[in-house]
């Protein structure tokens, strides 16, 4: 009894506890209160995206030939071409003979302290003009250089003994120096040349890679921005069979076919493909401003306020080469490994000049002058030298003749005076110079024997090891040249398969929600089982078109890979 007593104490006690405890809580709505609430219809409407006003179809080259016209470090690669092309033609210049020239006037009085001096005052005048010009340069050949000038003077002189005054002397030199070891073959003039040849090169295959750059990142855009779309178009289809489920479930459930609870689950369903489809549009702007932002030249282009629409659908079964071919087309025509190559050769050319550097200096110069003068006969007078004999030659006439003899006859200054040759004017000075009355040839040879040429030894100890780091790098570029390709073809071959695979997933489960919807009609299924069949079926729609935008960058990176990206979209590289 007393446990008995004790139990219904208990329950007694917690019967009075109860109570309490329920006065503190809200009060329990009734049974016809709990039946669940069944949500409005929700509208939805996508909004217009940002900035966009009007819409332009866009195919895939018409994009490719916007980003290459617009793009700026295209253009800046352009500059790049112009400015080694500008530092060939200065290389080249070396060669451009230059013409100089040399013009003065000079008055000079010099004091004499003897009578030999020509002059009886102590000082002799000498005015001089002069002009002479020149010609000098280099030959492009055996490292030669010329040098030639024509000196013409007019020159006055108050000295006694002079027979011409005044004179016009002119002068024809010509000299040509010949190295015969060091610069014969191989010279710093045509080591410029050579080197502003390969560096052009260099640009072009710089300007090569840049384009072909720019034109796999338009593409990649262009298939992104495609991919966008119909995942934009992919989702507001959900969106739609969405809100087509949630009115089949509203007119069962007016029915009494279906339970409140299941239009719940159909709106949660329809918020979440609108959740996707806001999603996709804002990752179509971004693709879409991607695209822009290659294509455009700037920020004023009439385009940005544009949709772009693409217009080029995917190539589903690209032509392929086979492994071996599409790695010796890349090898021959990558940039980068033209641009390793042409370094090697710019190190070689170093190589040789160095090499040339270490060798003696022995040349050969040989100079031809020609001389020409003439001048104004001066009248003769009394001979400086005899004058002072006078007086005695005077008495010695006079006895001469009273014994029946013949005068003394002292010569006056210059004889007979100058030969007629050099009388004249400045045309007799140059008929004398181009007949060749006065020549001087002469022949030196010039020898430099370093002793000890460190400095030309450690630069062809670095070029040396330069064109091994050449080499290494040239083995480094064609290994990933070769991974690239392998990896392009891979990933081409399973963008395929994975289209096709893709495509069946679709189909397959567009089957399955089709088949579960007749399945629920009939009452032999469940929503959930349709919502799960309805999220499969847009994943799949949605891989599919991811599938077929993968495939077609993959083929874009193939072509790049490849180097054929320019041939394949008929580009030409001016």
């Amino acid at each position: 009894m007393r446990i008995r007593f004790s139990r219904i104490s208990g329950a007694l006690a917690l019967c009075a506890i109860v109570p309490a405890v329920a006065q503190n809580q809200p009060p329990q709505p009734s049974a016809s209160e709990q039946r669940t609430l069944v949500p409005p219809v929700r509208p939805f409407v996508l909004p217009p995206r940002i900035g966009v006003l009007a819409e332009a179809r866009i195919s895939l080259d018409q994009a490719l030939a916007m980003a290459l016209m617009n793009n700026a470090d295209i253009e800046a690669s352009r500059i790049d071409q112009q400015e080694a092309e500008y530092n060939l033609i200065a290389a080249q210049g070396v060669f451009d003979p230059a013409f100089s020239g040399n013009s003065f006037w000079l008055k000079q009085i010099t004091p004499i302290a003897s009578s030999l001096g020509g002059s009886a005052t102590g000082a002799v005048l000498n005015r001089q003009w002069q002009v002479d010009p020149a010609l000098s340069g280099a030959t492009p050949w055996f490292g030669g250089s010329y040098r030639t000038d024509f000196s013409n003077q007019r020159t006055f002189t108050d000295n006694t003994f002079v027979l011409l005054n005044p004179q016009f002397p002119t002068s024809l030199n010509l000299q040509y120096t010949q190295p015969l070891w060091r610069g014969l073959r191989y010279d710093s003039n045509r080591h410029s040349i050579s080197v502003a040849k390969k560096n052009r090169s260099l640009t072009d295959q710089q300007f090569r890679l840049r384009v072909m750059t720019v034109a796999d990142q338009t593409a990649q855009a262009y298939w992104e921005l495609v991919y966008a779309y119909n995942n934009l178009q992919v989702q507001l289809e959900a969106v739609d069979i969405a809100r087509q489920q949630d009115e089949s479930n509203r007119r069962q459930e007016d029915q009494g076919l279906l339970a409140p609870i299941d239009i719940v689950a159909a709106q949660t369903q329809l918020a979440n493909f609108e959740i996707a489809a806001y999603s996709a549009q804002t990752a179509l702007t971004r693709a879409e401003n991607t695209l822009k932002t290659l294509i455009l030249a700037d920020r004023q282009s009439p385009l940005w306020p544009s949709a772009l629409i693409p217009s080029t659908p995917v190539n589903t079964a690209p032509p392929l080469t086979p492994l071996a071919n599409a790695v010796a087309d890349a090898l021959k025509n990558r940039p980068e490994a033209a641009s390793v190559k042409i370094s090697g050769e710019i190190n070689q050319d170093d190589t040789r000049y160095y090499r040339e550097l270490s060798k003696p200096q022995v040349d050969v110069v040989a100079s031809y002058n020609r001389a020409g003068l003439a001048g104004s006969q001066l009248p003769l007078g009394p001979n400086p030298f005899t004058a002072g004999f006078a007086p005695l030659i005077e008495r010695l006439n006079a006895l001469s003749d009273s014994a029946g003899l013949p005068p003394i006859n002292l010569p006056s200054l210059g004889g007979g005076g100058a030969p007629p040759v050099l009388v004249g004017s400045y045309d007799q000075s140059l008929s004398n110079l181009w007949a060749g009355n006065f020549p001087t040839t002469e022949v030196q040879l010039r020898i430099s024997l370093p002793i000890r040429n460190r400095t030309a030894d450690a630069n062809i100890g670095r070029s040396l090891a330069e064109g091994r780091r050449i080499q290494r790098q040239l083995q480094q570029v064609e290994q990933s040249i070769e991974a690239d390709v392998r990896n392009a073809m891979q990933a081409v071959e399973s963008a395929q398969l994975r289209r096709e695979a893709a495509r069946v997933a679709r189909q397959s489960a567009e089957e399955q929600y089709n088949s579960e919807q007749r399945q629920f009609r009939a009452g032999t299924s469940t929503l959930f089982l349709v919502q799960q069949r309805q999220s499969t079926m847009i994943t799949a729609r949605s891989q599919e078109r991811r599938a077929e935008a993968d495939l077609g960058e993959a083929v874009e990176t193939f072509d790049f890979s490849t180097a054929s990206i320019l041939r394949e979209h008929n580009i030409t590289l001016k």
